[in-house]
Parts: C-alpha cells; sequence; structure tokens
C-alpha cells in the first residue's frame, strides 16, 4: 500500500476544446503509463461518440506512476472531466474526489463561460488549484493576456502558471513537478474503520455493476463485507483495483486512493453517486455529506418512427440506463405517434447523445418530440402539479397561475458582437443583470426562462457571434408569467407533439410562424387541410394546405358540358368525404423543425 504522503489526486478542468483530454493524453505517455504501441487520441474517451464528436462526456479515472527528480515515487490519480454544461455534474461529482485541479486555458482563447462554472466549483470544493496554460505552440498565443484574465475574472494568481503545448508535449516534465510540489497530498487514517465516497457507477455485462470508489480512511479488501449507508444494502467485494487506464486487480485499496469494487450489484439504481461505503460490521458512525443528486431539466417524448418497433425501444432505453442514472424515462401515448417514452435530460446536448446512442447502437429510428421544461401549474382550489408535457396541461379555467424555470446565464462574447447577443437574449425575455469588460470581451448575465433557451438559443448564439460566444447557465429559481398552451391542429385534429407553452405576448407570432412553416413541411394530399394554431378554443393563426387535383374530365372528348360538371361535383363529394375520414401523414423532420421557427 503506498504511503499517503506520495499520492496527489487531482482533476483537469476547463472549458470545451481548451485541451483537457490531449494534456492527459501527454500526461500518460510521458510517464509511460501506456506504452507507445497502445496510445492514440483522447485515450480516456472510452465511448465512440465521444471519440466522433472530440468531446468528454463521462468524466474518466486513470492512476499514474510517477519518479520525480528527486527520484521520490508518486502516485498521481487523474480525473479528465467534461467541459461542457450539460455534464457539470460529472465534474461536481469527479471534484468532491479529488483535493487539487489543473485549471486548463487555451492560451490563445483565453478564459471563457465554462472555464468560469468549473473553476467556481474547484473553488467551492476548497481544492487546491494550478492555472495551465495551454495551445502555447500557437501563433494567436498570448500568455500574458489570459494571466491577466484568469486573475482579472477568476480572482486567482496566475504569475506561476505552467506553459504548455498539450499537442507537442512541451512544458509537461515541469507540470508534472508541479503537480506533486504545490497540490497537497490526500488526509486519512488507515486505522479507523472503512469509509469511501461513492464517485460513480456504470454497468458492466460480466462483471455486474462497477463501483468508482475514493478511499477516506480504513482499508478496502477483497473478500471484505461492506454496507451502502444510504440504502443500508450490504455486499460481499468480489474485486477491488485501479484504472491503468484498463482495470487492473489489487488486493487492497488505502486511505487517498482511488479505484473501483465489484461485489454482484445487479442495478446501477442500487449504487447512489455521493453514497458513504464502510464495513458492513465495525463500520464509520457518521456518512459523508454527499452530493446533490443530478436533476433532469430537459423533457421529450421519443418514439418509435415503426410503432411495431417500441418492445425494442423499450430494452434500448434500459440498457442506455444502466450507465447513465441522470437520464430518466417513463411510458407515454401519442394520438400522432403511439406509444414511446416521455424521457428526462440535463441539457440539449445530453439530450442529442442520448438520442444518438439509441439510434446508433440498437438502430432504432427515433421521432423527438419539442423539448420542453418543468412548470408549476398552481390550481384554483389550492393544489400544485409539475407538468412535463404542455399535452398534459390542465384546462385554464382550473389554473390559477403557472410558473416556469429562470436561470442565470453568463454569456463571453467578443466586443463586436454584443448587440446582437442583447437583441437575441431581450427577444428571449431575459432581463439583464451585469454586463462587465474583461481584457476586450463583454460579459453579460442574464436572467432568462429556461424555456426560451433549451430549444435552438445555444445554435442563434453561435450563429451571431461566429462562433465566439460561450454559454454557461445554472437553474435560479420559479417564477410566475403569463404562460398559455399552444396547440396544433392539422385536419382539424390536435397533434400533441407540437403541443408548446408561450407567453401570451408571443403566442400569435410564433402560432403564425409555426403553421406558415407547416404548410411547406406537410406534404399535399388529395384533399384541402387546414393547419391551425389554437389556445384553448381559440384560433390564433390559420394555413390551409391546398389540395392535389387530378384531372377527372380528361376522358370527355366532346358532348355536353353538364357531363364535365357531373364528375367535378362527383370529385367535390369525395375529396369532402376523404377530408372527413383521410388521415395526414405528418413527416418526421417536421416536428422538429416546424418548432426550430425563430420570432425572436
Amino acid at each position: 500500500m503506498p504511503d499517503i504522503s506520495n499520492i496527489r489526486n487531482f482533476s483537469i478542468v476547463a472549458h470545451i476544446d481548451h485541451g483537457k483530454s490531449t494534456l492527459a493524453d501527454r500526461l500518460l505517455q510521458s510517464t509511460g503509463t501506456v506504452s507507445q504501441r497502445d496510445m492514440k487520441e483522447q485515450i480516456l474517451d472510452s465511448m465512440e461518440i465521444e471519440r466522433e464528436r472530440g468531446i468528454t462526456i463521462k468524466a474518466n479515472t486513470v492512476r499514474i506512476d510517477y519518479n520525480s527528480t528527486d527520484g521520490t515515487r508518486f502516485i498521481l490519480n487523474l480525473i479528465d472531466t467534461p467541459g461542457h454544461v450539460d455534464f457539470a455534474y460529472e465534474v461536481s461529482r469527479s471534484m468532491t474526489a479529488v483535493e487539487g485541479s489543473l485549471l486548463v486555458v487555451d492560451a490563445s482563447q483565453g478564459v471563457e463561460a465554462q472555464t468560469l462554472a468549473n473553476v467556481y466549483q474547484a473553488i467551492e470544493a476548497d481544492h487546491e488549484i494550478i492555472p495551465v496554460l495551454n495551445k502555447i505552440d500557437l501563433p494567436a498565443a498570448d500568455a500574458d493576456a489570459s494571466r491577466r484574465q484568469i486573475e482579472d475574472v477568476i480572482g486567482i494568481d496566475a504569475s506561476d502558471s505552467i506553459l504548455v503545448s498539450a499537442k507537442t508535449g512541451y512544458g509537461i516534465p515541469g507540470l508534472l513537478e508541479a503537480i506533486v510540489n504545490r497540490l497537497p497530498s490526500p488526509r486519512g487514517n488507515r486505522d479507523k474503520p472503512l469509509k469511501a465516497l461513492l464517485v460513480d457507477s456504470w454497468y458492466d455485462p460480466f462483471l455486474g455493476v462497477i463501483v468508482l470508489v475514493r478511499i477516506i480512511d480504513g482499508v478496502l479488501a477483497k473478500g471484505t463485507r461492506i454496507r451502502l449507508m444510504s440504502t443500508d444494502a450490504s455486499y460481499l467485494v468480489d474485486r477491488v483495483g485501479i484504472f491503468k487506464p484498463e482495470r487492473k486487480e489489487t488486493e487492497i485499496l488505502g486511505p487517498g486512493e482511488i479505484g473501483f469494487l465489484t461485489a454482484s450489484i445487479k442495478q446501477v439504481r442500487d449504487t447512489r453517486v455521493g453514497d458513504t461505503i464502510t464495513l458492513d460490521k465495525k463500520g464509520c458512525d457518521e456518512p459523508l455529506p454527499g452530493l446533490k443528486p443530478s436533476m433532469p431539466v430537459v423533457f421529450c417524448g421519443l418514439f418509435p418512427t415503426d410503432s411495431a418497433d417500441f418492445g425494442d425501444l423499450r430494452e434500448a432505453i434500459e440498457k442506455v440506463s444502466l450507465n447513465d442514472a441522470s437520464f430518466t424515462s417513463e411510458i407515454e401515448s401519442s394520438g400522432a405517434l403511439g406509444f414511446g417514452f416521455r424521457c428526462g435530460f440535463l441539457g440539449l446536448l445530453h439530450l442529442e447523445v442520448i438520442r444518438e446512442r439509441l439510434e446508433r447502437e440498437f438502430g432504432i429510428e427515433l421521432v423527438t418530440t419539442a423539448p420542453s421544461v418543468v412548470y408549476k401549474v398552481y390550481k384554483r382550489d389550492g393544489s400544485v402539479e409539475d407538468v412535463y408535457n404542455p399535452a398534459d396541461m390542465p384546462d385554464l379555467a382550473i389554473v390559477s397561475h403557472i410558473e416556469e424555470p429562470r436561470i442565470d446565464a453568463t454569456i463571453l462574447v467578443p466586443d463586436e458582437y454584443l448587440g446582437e447577443v442583447l437583441k437575441l437574449c431581450h427577444g428571449r425575455r431575459g432581463i439583464s443583470k451585469n454586463l462587465t469588460y474583461v481584457g476586450g470581451r463583454a460579459m453579460a448575465v442574464f436572467d432568462l426562462p429556461l424555456n426560451e433557451v433549451v430549444f435552438d438559443f445555444y445554435d442563434k448564439l453561435k450563429s451571431i457571434s461566429k462562433g465566439y460566444a460561450s454559454f454557461d447557465y445554472q437553474l435560479s429559481d420559479y417564477r410566475r408569467d403569463d404562460l398559455v398552451k399552444m396547440q396544433i391542429l392539422v385536419n382539424e385534429e390536435p397533434v400533441d407533439a407540437l403541443s408548446i407553452m408561450v407567453h401570451r405576448n408571443r403566442s400569435e407570432a410564433r402560432g403564425r410562424a409555426m403553421c406558415e412553416r407547416l404548410k411547406e413541411l406537410i406534404p399535399r394530399h388529395m384533399f384541402k387541410i387546414p393547419v391551425q394554431a389554437a389556445i384553448g378554443g381559440r384560433v390564433i393563426a390559420r394555413e390551409t394546405i391546398s389540395a392535389l387535383r387530378k384531372d377527372v374530365t380528361a376522358k370527355c372528348y366532346g358532348g355536353d358540358v353538364t357531363r364535365k360538371r357531373k364528375l367535378l361535383e362527383k370529385q367535390k363529394a369525395g375529396k369532402k368525404k376523404m377530408r372527413k375520414f383521410g388521415k395526414v401523414e405528418i413527416p418526421q423532420q417536421a416536428f422538429i423543425s416546424a418548432l426550430k421557427v425563430d420570432t425572436s
């Protein structure tokens, strides 16, 4: 068992694309943890979708053996964390398991919104922070300006920040020395009863649930009987081990170490992140403070394109949720789309990743309904109901008022795009809270309704700022507003998948825009199709898709005009009957495209 004073536990935090995973690759390569033959880019990103998109979705752990310049052998436990706002729960979970953080900042771009969000989590966790300026080899790199930004925006001393190039390996030896000299060693007592933090868990088809743990006190050994303090369930430990980065079994894990255990646990939901693991008999008295559970903020319906695939979709969702405890689902049915699932996500990227995994790994074609948020509906009888789907909104006659979730959004943007960004935020019912300037860039803080952000706000922001704006948000509170449910009726039949919540003042413009869009997207049929937007029983917008016309008089080669008239009257009656009983086929791309209309 290693000496606790020679252990260093740290995470790498940064904004998206600032080089976290590449830096982790160089640390593994330069210490010989991974052989040159096995080395590949983004080695800690094991999911195919992570490698393809070039993003980290799951926080990954690896143990590095490092001999310092004075000959001391150190054990470095590294956690590479995601940078995207949707996976902030992965970052917060990792922070509690380590004592220090490498704050990676792209020297050519400086401090971004997610840099701030992640470093504040590190400061809250009482971490020692080492600023690292990456991409120093780029022509646009400006180390002095980046140092000033770190000091001005974050408020930590950056005078002794480490200059590196994760791509070329420049500065990596100096960074390793800084890690062992500047980061604190963990605290812990091996003679106390076992106390371990459950950091993460995932399902393995051969071993059952694998649990990632950080040992605080005591010793975890193979063959020990352990107890999870929140559920009071006990298990016999089959294996303990470490990641290098592949799994490697060991006999025991001591204080300060990060590793894994398996104990014939059947389901991931039996292991709660932030739980305390102790010995079944003579365990510790007090559990650890634990972690806040991740709460889904965006909900949408997932339906199979072919209703016969519902059973396959159910099986696929069960398998995906085994490895992602933050993804929630329940069965729902829709008149237009049949049976499917109402699913909860941490944000739109999370939704995209799950949808892509379902389509790619299980070969299921999906229809996705409009993303929505959770509304609190206060009824006139004094009761309160949480509504996840606008289609389930109760009749407005029994509703006193509706509250919607609000967020505090931080946007960092170059000065020349600020006007467009402010216009976008105000158009989405935003309230400006703060506007400051940092090193030639504006930092705007807005109070925004989450409903206006979840769909295409991020795309619009990137578009108007040529990709230079960065965006981060956190939920603040629920607030009352004049919200109404808008339904879309196609051929006088309501389409549940297109029901949305809108502000009353913007409902007519939104309804008109959606009807116009659907007129383009729904193919013409043999009968006229009215497309209407309605609030309650009142139609606020309408478009008509004209009928395809077959020339029924083509076979008349002369004779009296009444022959033609008779045929046209017969066609007219047929179309009237067809409109009454005919089913309108709405193509699946129409569901998302119609909701992407911009009225801001």
